[in-house]
């Protein structure tokens, strides 16, 4: 209605002009206004920005070295390995795995699939999670979750130095490796949206920091309602990251170095032949 009579005064006003030779303001220019929640919409539904560095060598030769590398040997003992595909314990968890497209830190896909593995316990704690959130109104989506030992030496020799805090050393392995990290977000149950946080995934700023008291209050009460109900459930944050959860206990689990294909192709591998398998 307010549309129409937009449309009915500007065609008067059109009209008295044409008979006194007054200059009157163009109809599209006055509506833009009306516009403006349109294209807001539009605008909203736009990709976030990425975060990027420049890989200090070609990912490709990275990628090269990495594989032709082995992973760090370590004693144990570990508990068995038995890696899960967390969708199939919750169908409402929502996979946008970064690494396996260009929207990543390193511009490049470093995955050739879209999956997302967990040790038994992490994926069990993470459904539980998911579902204290449905009453919220909130769903999760996977960023990350087990990544193969090579992938994690390609993120550090990638990184400059003053960044590599936001990145494991392979020296060490990542509790990704060990399937017991998960990278994730909200998203809204209506819209189907990842909600806002205080810094976009992968940003290698105080942005991203499980403390920052930036960003808005809604962006940070976003991040709070993330980490109660993942620390209700046994994870805790890395504070570089608030995106970025550990399940307690990691260090009971091998460092591992199987791609997506090689676990599909081994799901019942125990755990010392996924270890041997991954070397």
């Amino acid at each position: 209605m307010k549309a129409a009579s937009w449309v009915s005064v500007a065609t008067l006003l059109a009209a008295l002009s044409a008979s006194s030779g007054l200059l009157t303001v163009p109809l599209r220019a006055q509506s833009s206004s009306a516009a403006q929640p349109a294209n807001a919409a539009a605008s909203a539904t736009q990709p976030e920005p990425v975060f990027q560095i420049t890989p200090l060598k070609p990912v490709a030769e990275l990628r090269r070295d990495a594989l032709a590398s082995k992973p760090p040997t370590e004693a144990g003992p570990f508990l068995r390995a038995d890696l899960v595909d967390v969708t199939t314990l919750d169908p409402t968890i929502r996979l946008e795995i970064r690494y396996a497209t260009s929207r990543n830190f390193l511009g490049t896909p470093v995955y050739t699939e879209a999956r997302a593995f967990l040790e038994r316990p992490a994926a069990d704690a993470l459904a539980r999670a998911s579902a204290m959130l449905h009453a919220q109104g909130y769903g999760l989506l996977i960023y990350d979750a087990y990544r193969p030992w090579y992938v994690t030496k390609i993120f550090w020799d990638a990184t400059p130095d003053d960044k590599k805090k936001f990145v494991a050393n392979p020296a060490d392995g990542s509790r990704h490796n060990r399937g017991c990290a998960v990278d994730l977000t909200l998203y809204d149950l209506k819209t189907g949206r990842a909600v806002a946080m205080p810094g976009g995934y992968d940003e290698m700023s105080e942005r991203s920091y499980a403390s920052y008291a930036g960003g808005t209050s809604i962006e940070r009460s976003h991040r709070e309602v993330l980490r109660a109900a993942m620390q209700a459930q046994g994870f805790e944050v890395y504070p570089f990251e608030w995106w970025h959860f550990d399940l307690r206990g990691w260090q009971r689990y091998p460092i591992l170095n199987l791609t997506f294909e090689q676990l599909e192709r081994s799901p019942s591998l125990s755990s010392h032949a996924l270890i041997q398998n991954s070397r």
